[in-house]
């Protein structure tokens, strides 16, 4: 068995490891970044560059079926060619893949390892590739991991028919029916897609959770707007198996539909649950994942840090880089030990409309409703929204009663992906809701709405 040290083992090759890797590679040359699949980013591969680029074909067909407010006529069928707009996100998320595998082609050779690695005791991994092990004596490490798909049992029986996003970005064409399980930030995303792209789409959720609202105002908003639109069922008690035409059936009370696939998109869960941790006397929570600072990275075992989506944090790409930075740095440095930069938080969902939220979302500060004003603003009638066709959504700003400070928003509408970052830049500097007023708006924009939601708390304020 060949047998390597190493100051640092970062184990997962994807944005947190790879952020980690360029950090720790800052203190000391001895780093060693283990990979059992393949070099790159979830998000160039099967993320969110290829769920854009199919949105981008879907909405450009659905604005071609929707120009008649503005009187243009569209003579005839607006078609789908599946197979050129399969062609087009494959060929384009290539080429993003292609930037990120350039930037690891440019890490040394021998400061790579392909193979699965699992902890053996505290400061040691055995790494197997095709059966070929390797041992790897570390000073520290980073567990950058990632995330899979979460699954029901139950639906493994499906076989070729159970697919998850990673599945779409590997068509070759559109097939005709999807069940989409699951209505958070991937099935609403691929759902609405595939819907505006023609296929025949059924979307099946929980509570009435849409995407990740929190607020039950924006939330009763969003479910009229994409109800009117897709076809969801909440909190159904499926039955689900294959007929004997190999289609996907799907029954519940007296209904049963077929479909060609069943598109799994629950959750994610964190890869920790096969890389050893169980010989670790490692602090882990009720999902099994190592709990860690979120400052530092650092987990109950001092010279052990986490990062990215295996960390169950923050699932998103700029957290990850983050949270990789701030391990791979500490783990360059130990024993010394220092806070990184966190972010405001900050997240969108690119459905049409579009949902963001900025700051703190009301989940985490109902429980001091009473300490909190809330400001809100209506796009249905909001000029620019409506001379664009787009004029639908709501929007909830909630600041601190008395210092004034801006905390949060939530907002179901359009534009949505611009003033995330605009209220996210106010929280970061934290602003109150008076200095946000004060900052120029220009006309006719939609962030004019976020001036009417800020002047609906100021009056609140008085």
């Amino acid at each position: 068995m060949k047998t390597i040290h190493t100051d640092v083992a970062i184990i997962g090759g994807g944005t947190a490891g790879m952020s980690a890797f360029r950090a720790a590679r800052a203190h000391t040359d001895r780093v060693l970044l283990i990979e059992d699949n393949h070099f790159g980013t979830t998000c160039a591969r099967v993320g969110c560059m290829p769920s854009k680029l199919l949105i981008s074909a879907a909405n450009a067909r659905h604005n071609a079926q929707h120009t008649d407010l503005f009187g243009i006529r569209v003579q005839g069928e607006v078609k789908t060619d599946g197979q050129a707009v399969m062609q087009r996100v494959k060929a384009e998320r290539d080429r993003f893949v292609g930037f990120v595998l350039s930037d690891i082609n440019d890490f040394p050779d021998e400061c790579k390892l392909l193979g699965r690695a699992t902890f053996q005791d505290e400061h040691t991994l055995i790494v197997n590739n095709n059966n070929e092990l390797t041992e790897v004596h570390f000073e520290r490490a980073v567990i950058a991991t990632g995330s899979r798909p979460a699954m029901v049992a139950d639906w493994l029986k499906l076989g070729d028919k159970l697919i998850v996003n990673d599945d779409v970005f590997n068509w070759d064409t559109l097939p005709e029916s999807v069940a989409v399980f699951g209505t958070g930030v991937i099935g609403l995303e691929l759902g609405q897609a595939l819907h505006r792209l023609g296929v025949k789409v059924y979307l099946f959720g929980q509570g009435g959770f849409i995407g990740s609202i929190t607020d039950p105002v924006v939330l009763k908003k969003a479910q009229d707007i994409f109800n009117s639109e897709l076809e969801i069922h909440f909190d159904k008690q499926t039955v689900v198996q294959l007929n004997s035409q190999n289609k996907v059936e799907i029954q519940w009370q007296d209904n049963k539909i077929e479909v060609d696939y069943l598109l799994a998109a629950i959750g994610r869960t964190p890869n920790t649950d096969n890389i050893g941790l169980e010989h670790l006397d490692i602090v882990k929570n009720a999902r099994g994942v190592p709990v860690a600072d979120p400052l530092t990275m650092q987990t109950s075992l001092p010279h052990i840090f986490i990062a990215g989506d295996s960390s169950a944090q923050v699932p998103l790409l700029h957290e990850a880089a983050d949270q990789g930075k701030i391990a791979g740095e500490n783990a360059g440095t130990f024993p010394n030990i220092n806070k990184g930069l966190r972010r405001s938080g900050v997240n969108v969902i690119f459905s049409e409309p579009q949902i963001m939220s900025a700051g703190e979302r009301w989940v985490n500060l109902k429980d001091r409703a009473d300490e909190i004003v809330i400001g809100e603003v209506s796009f249905d009638n909001q000029g620019r929204s409506r001379v664009m066709g787009i004029n639908s959504g709501h929007m909830r700003i909630y600041a601190d009663k008395q210092t004034g400070r801006f905390l949060g928003a939530e907002m179901v509408g359009p534009a949505a992906e611009h003033i995330a970052h605009l209220l996210a830049w106010s929280h970061q500097m934290q602003m109150t809701i008076q200095q946000m007023l004060d900052m120029p708006f220009y006309h006719p924009v939609i962030e004019e709405g976020v001036r009417t939601a800020l002047r609906d708390v100021a009056a609140k304020l008085a």
